[in-house]
């Protein structure tokens, strides 16, 4: 009997021949040997499952005795279920890496791609692709058919989903954080977003660090530590355009620049105490001198004296100035 399949690409799942749709994961039955792993340092589309064997097509021998498989991720999910039943007993029985074991195991992937998407759908709407959050399921799905034992008499479903949801949130975790901190900060950015939901039902207000850390019996210092590293899982372009305020371009065009003014204004803090104790004439030629910017023989005719006399004035003052100065420093 040959099973209708549609295998997966070399970078990415195919889409369903049924329906088209990107969310159909189309694994033929028999297409992974071992489990599919990730690939290591991927993100996104990179950490999809990878078809490490492909085996035959058709039924290998020795398995007649198993019902007919037509379209395993057509079948009733009842129907399916009382299938695997069977399949896991025969996948114990049967040799790893032979033509039998990969066609049992794959077609109890195939059978099982429903749990996939019913994990998958509780993510809907991250910034990840529901494609590559299907793969990543199903990475899931192949490590919880490998670790399952039929004879604890536990329904595989039960077993299965956490796998599944872990293997998604792991993804998560890796890779969809803008700058990598620790795990044990990425575990308390939800315990905190999940106490302020509560603390603000209770207080109608947002909740301040204090009552977080009483909430969640931490240190003050750690619930700040936690929203500091809540910042890290977004981050924003310097090029995005924003109209904050009414204004118009980009975030980088509204960052400060270095003020080369500002050293201007520590000198002239500097200065001012020393000008003041300056004799009055020689506080007068300084204002002429640089802030009306008039010459030596224009100031001269000014107060009344000659060039010589003003220019002897101007540099005892700006001699006296520069002294005080380097005293302070």
């Amino acid at each position: 009997m040959s099973v209708p399949h549609s295998p997966a690409g070399p970078t990415g799942p195919a889409r369903s021949a049924r329906s088209g749709r990107p969310d159909e994961i189309a694994l033929h039955p028999a297409a992974v040997r071992r489990a599919a792993v990730r690939e290591p340092g991927a993100r996104g589309a990179g950490a999809r499952a990878t078809a490490v064997h492909a085996a035959p097509t058709g039924r290998p021998p020795g398995l007649e005795d198993l019902p007919p498989v037509p379209d395993p991720r057509g079948m009733a999910p009842g129907d399916a279920r009382e299938l695997s039943k069977v399949l896991f007993v025969r996948l114990r029985a049967v040799d790893e890496g032979g033509p039998e074991y990969s066609y049992v195991r794959g077609t109890l992937i195939e059978l099982n791609l429903s749990l996939v998407r019913f994990a998958a759908g509780r993510f809907r709407g991250r910034s990840e692709s529901m494609e590559d959050i299907l793969q990543v399921g199903t990475v899931g799905l192949i490590k919880a058919i490998d670790r399952f034992a039929p004879e604890r008499d536990v329904e595989f479903s039960t077993y299965a989903l956490p796998t599944i949801t872990g293997e998604i949130k792991r993804f998560f975790r890796d890779t969809s954080w803008a700058v990598h901190v620790p795990r044990r900060l990425q575990e308390l950015r939800l315990s905190l977003a999940r106490a302020t939901d509560v603390l603000e039902q209770d207080l109608e207000r947002a909740p301040t660090v204090r009552e977080l850390a009483e909430h969640l019996r931490l240190e003050e210092e750690e619930v700040v530590e936690g929203l500091g590293a809540s910042n890290a899982y977004t981050a924003g372009s310097l090029d995005a355009q924003t109209q904050a305020d009414g204004a118009e371009g980009s975030i980088a065009d509204r960052l400060g620049r270095p003020d080369d003014a500002m050293d201007a204004v520590e000198d002239l803090e500097s200065l001012r105490p020393l000008i003041a104790r300056l004799p009055e004439r020689e506080r007068a030629i300084l204002s002429l001198r640089f802030v009306g910017d008039m010459t030596q023989s224009e100031i001269g005719r000014r107060l009344g004296m000659s060039q010589m006399h003003v220019s002897r004035l101007l540099s005892h003052a700006l001699r006296s100035l520069r002294e005080g100065l380097l005293c302070e420093e």
